[in-house]
C-alpha cells in the first residue's frame, strides 16, 4: 500500500479543492491518501480585516513562523512515500502557516528523505515565493519532484481589483457585476485532476525522473518573464520595507501601523504606476535579453535549485 500525504493550508478553500481534484485520480489501487491541515494559532480570520491583512507583511515576507497545531500521532508515526504539498502565496512568499510548518521539527519528520509535489494556487506572481519554498524543502531533507502553478488568469490590474474584493468581503463573485470572478477559474480547477495520472504512474513506479516533465506537458506551470523581472523587483524592495516596519514593533502597535500604512500607499503606487514603467522597460529589454529569458522560464518550470 502506497501512502500518500497532503499537507495543505488553504484559507479560501479554493485550494483544497483544487488537491481533492488532484487527488481523485490518485486515491485507489494501493493508494492511501491521508490530509493534514496547517492550522496557525491564532488563526486568520477569512475574510481578512484590512488593517490585518497588511499588518501581515512584514512577518510573512521575512518568514518569521508562528505557532499551529502540530499534526496527530497517527500521522507522524506513519512513513509515506509521497507528500503533496498546497500552499497560497502571501507578499510573494509561502503563507505563514505553510512557513511555519516548513521551519518546524514536524516538517523534518515527516518531509525527510520523502519525494514531494508542491502546488501552489494564487493570483499570478509565485517565481520567488517557489524558489523560497525550494530552500525550505531542502532544509528539512525532502525531495521535489514535481510543481505545479494554477494562478488568476487575467490581466494584472484586474486581478488586483477582483482578488481584493475576494480577500476583503469573502465572496467570490463578479466585483460590480462586470468583473470576472477572482482567483483561479472554475474550468481550471475542475481540471487539477489531470495532475493525478502522472503522479500517481510516479508513485506506483516510484520513478519521478519525469514528472515535471509530464506535468509541464499538461500545462501545469506558466511562466511569464515579465513577472519573474517583477517578482525579483518586488523582493528588493519588499525586503527594505519589511526590515524597517518589524523594528517598529509587535503587530498592532501604533507606531508600526502608522509605516503600514505608508508601505500600503506605496504598494498601490507600485501596483498602478510603477509596474506599467516597468513592463515598458522590459519591452525595450526583450530582445538583447532573449536567451537570458528563455534559460529563465526553463530553470523557473522546474524543480531544481540554483547553487549559490
Amino acid at each position: 500500500m502506497k501512502e500518500v500525504l497532503i499537507i495543505y493550508y488553504s484559507q479560501t478553500g479554493q485550494l483544497l479543492t483544487i488537491l481533492e481534484n488532484i487527488a481523485r485520480n490518485i486515491q485507489g489501487d494501493n493508494v492511501r491518501i491521508s490530509y493534514y491541515e496547517v492550522v496557525p494559532k491564532p488563526a486568520y480570520d477569512f475574510p481578512w480585516k484590512k488593517e490585518k491583512f497588511y499588518d501581515s507583511f512584514p512577518e510573512s515576507f521575512l518568514q518569521i513562523p508562528t505557532d499551529f497545531e502540530s499534526p496527530s500521532k497517527t500521522i507522524l508515526d506513519k512513513k509515506y512515500d509521497l507528500v503533496i504539498l498546497g500552499y497560497p502565496v502571501w507578499y510573494l512568499t509561502p503563507s505563514i502557516p505553510i512557513n511555519s510548518f516548513l521551519k518546524s521539527a514536524d516538517a523534518k519528520l515527516l518531509l525527510k528523505d520523502t519525494p514531494v509535489v508542491t502546488v501552489v494556487a494564487c493570483r499570478n506572481m509565485w517565481i520567488m515565493a517557489q524558489e523560497k519554498m525550494k530552500k525550505l524543502l531542502l532544509d528539512v531533507g525532502a525531495k521535489l519532484v514535481g510543481h505545479i502553478a494554477l494562478v488568476d488568469r487575467n490581466i494584472n490590474h484586474i486581478s488586483v481589483i477582483t482578488i481584493a474584493h475576494w480577500m476583503f468581503s469573502g465572496r467570490k463573485d463578479r466585483y460590480l457585476g462586470i468583473f470576472p470572478k477572482p482567483g483561479v477559474s472554475d474550468k481550471d480547477i475542475k481540471e487539477a485532476e489531470r495532475f493525478g495520472a502522472p503522479i500517481k504512474q510516479a508513485l506506483l513506479s516510484n520513478n519521478y525522473d519525469n514528472l515535471q516533465s509530464e506535468i509541464l506537458a499538461l500545462n501545469g506551470v506558466s511562466v511569464n518573464p515579465f513577472l519573474i523581472m517583477t517578482d525579483k523587483r518586488g523582493n528588493v524592495l519588499f525586503s527594505k520595507w519589511a526590515n524597517h516596519i518589524i523594528k517598529k514593533g509587535e503587530p498592532g502597535n501604533p507606531k508600526r501601523l502608522k509605516w503600514i500604512g505608508f508601505f500600503k500607499i506605496y504598494l498601490l503606487f507600485a501596483i498602478w504606476v510603477i509596474a506599467p514603467i516597468v513592463f515598458v522597460v522590459f519591452l525595450l529589454t526583450y530582445l538583447p535579453s532573449y536567451k537570458r529569458r528563455k534559460r529563465d522560464k526553463i530553470y523557473y518550470s522546474s524543480v531544481a535549485l540554483k547553487e549559490n
